[in-house]
């Protein structure tokens, strides 16, 4: 832990990462620090702040990588610069021997290698920062790829991860850091990163796309071998196709790109609205074009570590946002933010609409080819910050991923038109989701629970009656009880009165005598006010 320890700090000097800090933000003892480090007489260099992160990131490997890489889709914390700088970054890594990757197998699957497979490759087909991949062929003569997850690198990312928090703890104290949430950041990141840990998540990820995809010409899921998987090793059916961004290999056979591209916009909306289950790691390592039918491309997607879902309320908001940009209907656009709980309640919704019509009015105004979703989304992500809006995790990872596609797209057909492609569907969902055939669906899946909770209604009925007349006898007798502390005190009240009454009159009895002599002496105001301080004191 010391020793990584210090290699960070290295890194950390021989990148300058302390000339990305605010300083004019900083507490005067911090600023001081900073001004007095002998970090100062380290050079800058030419290199612009986002590169040399990058740079940093990538030299202490590939927990800080892939963690650069989700900083990379967070554009509603950094800055523009810095989180383009972090797009770049290559999760590219030295593969493990073959012979540990055999020994790994054998150990996982608890059997010989040549009883599980009739051939194994021993050099791996890629190689990545939590797993690599070997090429193998089963006894039956299918061939398959085989996933096999890093020796030792649970280890690893467990002391890097104890290092980022302990980072995070220090960037809290800034106030300027605060506001980004680091250990927020960091949670959030851990989670995604140790879940992938575990292929057999994966695998269970891939099984639910294949279903949802069965016989689509739109997306080809390739098959799990569950006999073959295990936590850290998966075997799956190994495809064939040419990777999505190979453009002139796609070309070569006469792939209809336009039509392909427009298909890619599809998938996204039908995983993200009708199976409520979108592949959340779409970039182009892990997308294949088929070779059969080019005239009616079909893509191919592996690696579903990283998957997503919206509740149905969060469906809805997001087909109601898009729509209402659609319209340019910035007002309801804000309404929406507001109802959702995406923005404070104290938010006008008339000073963020104003807000996001300055942003997207310009992009809007471009031809439709020329619209750029990412634009807007950045625009968007800008504007939040003024209005301190909360991210959601899940609307982060649907970003990212519309973000892959409308570049994949763009750079298969520059002249992709997103939006229109994106409209109709989102129309007809909506419609669907509205109008009868949405209550008729929502009455079928509903129908088996109603069925079963129909037979208990009477009981069920029975019993809240008897609950609704028990707390009516109850609140009667509450009422009877209050009304009689109430008469008892009343009746307290007239007791005491009449009781200081007597009591003054009797005084005045036993003083009479002496009182009319010095009554007699007395002028008439001074009678007056003994008067009236008597009367006083029967009232009350």
């Amino acid at each position: 832990m010391l020793l990584r320890l210090l290699r960070i700090i290295w890194v950390i000097t021989r990148y300058r990462l302390d000339t990305l800090l605010p300083l004019q933000r900083l507490p005067w003892w911090l600023r001081l620090a900073f001004l007095l480090s002998p970090l100062r007489v380290v050079p800058v260099g030419r290199r612009t702040g986002g590169e040399r992160l990058r740079l940093a990131l990538e030299s202490l490997g590939p927990v800080f990588v892939k963690f650069g890489q989700l900083l990379s889709t967070r554009r509603d914390l950094l800055p523009e610069e810095i989180a383009d700088e972090l797009r770049r970054l290559q999760d590219q890594v030295p593969p493990f021997p073959g012979e540990e990757a055999r020994a790994l197998v054998e150990s996982e699957l608890r059997m010989p290698l040549d009883v599980a497979f009739a051939h194994f490759e021993p050099e791996p087909l890629a190689s990545a920062s939590i797993a690599q991949v070997h090429a193998a062929r089963l006894h039956s003569g299918e061939d398959v790829v085989v996933k096999i997850i890093r020796p030792a690198i649970d280890r690893v990312m467990r002391q890097d991860m104890a290092l980022m928090y302990r980072v995070a703890g220090l960037l809290t104290l800034l106030p300027e850091a605060r506001r980004l949430r680091p250990i927020e950041v960091v949670r959030d990141y851990e989670a995604t990163l140790f879940d992938e840990l575990d292929l057999r998540k994966e695998a269970a990820n891939t099984s639910q796309l294949k279903r949802n995809f069965n016989g689509s010409p739109l997306l080809y899921v390739p098959a799990i071998h569950w006999s073959l998987t295990r936590k850290r090793v998966m075997v799956q059916e190994r495809i064939h196709g040419i990777p999505v961004a190979d453009i002139a290999a796609l070309k070569a056979q006469g792939t209809d790109l336009k039509r392909l591209a427009e298909r890619g916009v599809e998938i996204f909306f039908t995983q993200v609205f009708r199976d409520n289950f979108f592949h959340a790691d779409m970039h182009p390592g892990n997308i294949f074009v088929s070779r059969e039918q080019p005239q009616d491309p079909q893509y191919i997607a592996i690696d579903c570590g990283i998957v997503g879902s919206l509740t149905r309320e969060d469906q809805d908001y997001l087909a109601r946002n898009l729509l209402a940009f659609f319209h340019q209907d910035y007002y309801q656009v804000a309404a929406l933010h507001i109802e959702s709980g995406w923005v404070g309640e104290e938010t006008r919704a008339n000073e963020f609409a104003a807000a996001i019509r300055t942003v997207c009015e310009p992009i809007l105004e471009k031809p439709l080819k020329d619209i750029s979703f990412g634009q807007v989304l950045l625009g968007l992500f800008q504007t939040a910050r003024r209005f301190n809006m909360e991210v959601q995790p899940q609307l982060v990872l649907l970003q990212k991923t519309l973000l892959n596609i409308e570049g994949l797209g763009r750079q298969l057909y520059p002249d992709l038109d997103l939006w229109s492609t994106a409209k109709p569907y989102l129309e007809r969902w909506m419609q669907e989701r509205a109008g009868a055939v949405g209550l008729w669906e929502s009455l079928k899946r509903q129908a088996p629970e109603l069925s079963r909770q129909l037979p208990e209604l009477p009981s069920v009925a029975h019993q809240a009656l008897s609950r609704l007349e028990q707390e009516h006898r109850q609140r009667r007798r509450q009422a009877l009880a209050l009304s009689g502390i109430q008469h008892h005190l009343r009746a307290g009240r007239r007791g005491g009165r009449r009781l200081r009454l007597g009591l003054l009159l009797a005084a005045l009895a036993l003083a009479w005598q002496p009182l009319t002599e010095w009554a007699a002496n007395q002028p008439w105001p001074v009678l007056a006010a003994g008067l009236i301080g008597l009367v006083l004191l029967a009232w009350q």
